[in-house]
């Protein structure tokens, strides 16, 4: 496997980070990358190009990422949400489509029910994508009254039913807000309406095309990558891997 440091190495001649265009440049230039550090996900992380740790801790390095992860999103300057390995990832804006285009989720808010149809979302993420198809960007706890999830099982189904649609990046994070006197609340809102532009690109992109395109970064930030590990953090097949890694 590539060592982990070797993405944030790359990229490590930009200097410390310390402001968000800081840290919107450091995800343009690494294409994607995770907000903290894990050893499943072989990517560039934030909160080391800021601390020089791989080992977290809540300290201010945290809470400094932490700020940019609710902001970038919000000014639409990134994607971010649980993406890779289900842990909080930027996708740059030149990067999104490609992904978008490995997934066929370059799509119209309206286009809920034929993905529940075709199986490709359960029915708690059908719920989930129909209110924010209807009333625009939700905080957490308002989306989860709205779909019927306020109970203890409920915020299981929909944390569930979230990590689904973020996975195929159909819902992006959107901020913060304060809906109760603890921490802020996570705002969610479809990739569909907030990156309008990059989901118009997507419908032109061939997946075969946008899976060489993401190779080739990758490779750019791990070059000892080999086919196995590349379909693994992407979710891949070996052969699609191989294939991407061969032109």
């Amino acid at each position: 496997m590539p060592r982990r440091s070797d993405g944030d190495s790359e990229i490590r001649s930009s200097g410390r980070l310390g402001t968000t265009a800081d840290a919107l440049r450091f995800i343009e230039t690494a294409g994607f990358c995770v907000l903290f550090p894990a050893r499943n996900v072989p990517l560039p992380s934030l909160y080391y190009a800021v601390s020089r740790r791989h080992q977290v801790h809540w300290d201010k390095s945290a809470q400094l990422i932490w700020k940019w992860k609710d902001e970038l999103p919000k000014k639409r300057c990134s994607f971010y949400g649980k993406y890779f390995k289900g842990r909080g990832s930027f996708i740059s804006l030149k990067f999104l489509p490609q992904f978008l285009a490995t997934h066929g989720t370059a799509i119209e808010p309206r286009e809920a029910q034929t993905f529940y149809e075709t199986g490709r979302i359960s029915h708690d993420a059908l719920e989930l994508w129909r209110a924010l198809a209807k009333h625009g960007p939700l905080p957490t706890l308002e989306l989860r009254h709205g779909c019927k999830m306020e109970s203890p099982a409920g915020n299981k189904r929909f944390k569930k039913a979230m990590l689904e649609l973020q996975g195929l990046l159909i819902v992006t994070h959107s901020g913060a807000e304060q809906e109760t006197q603890a921490w802020a609340s996570n705002r969610f809102d479809l990739v569909a309406r907030g990156f309008q532009e990059q989901v118009a690109e997507a419908r032109k992109i061939r997946a075969e095309e946008a899976r060489v395109a993401i190779a080739v970064k990758y490779k750019t930030l791990y070059p000892g990558a080999v086919p196995a590990q590349i379909a693994r953090l992407f979710g891949w097949s070996k052969a699609q891997a191989v294939a991407a890694l061969a032109l």
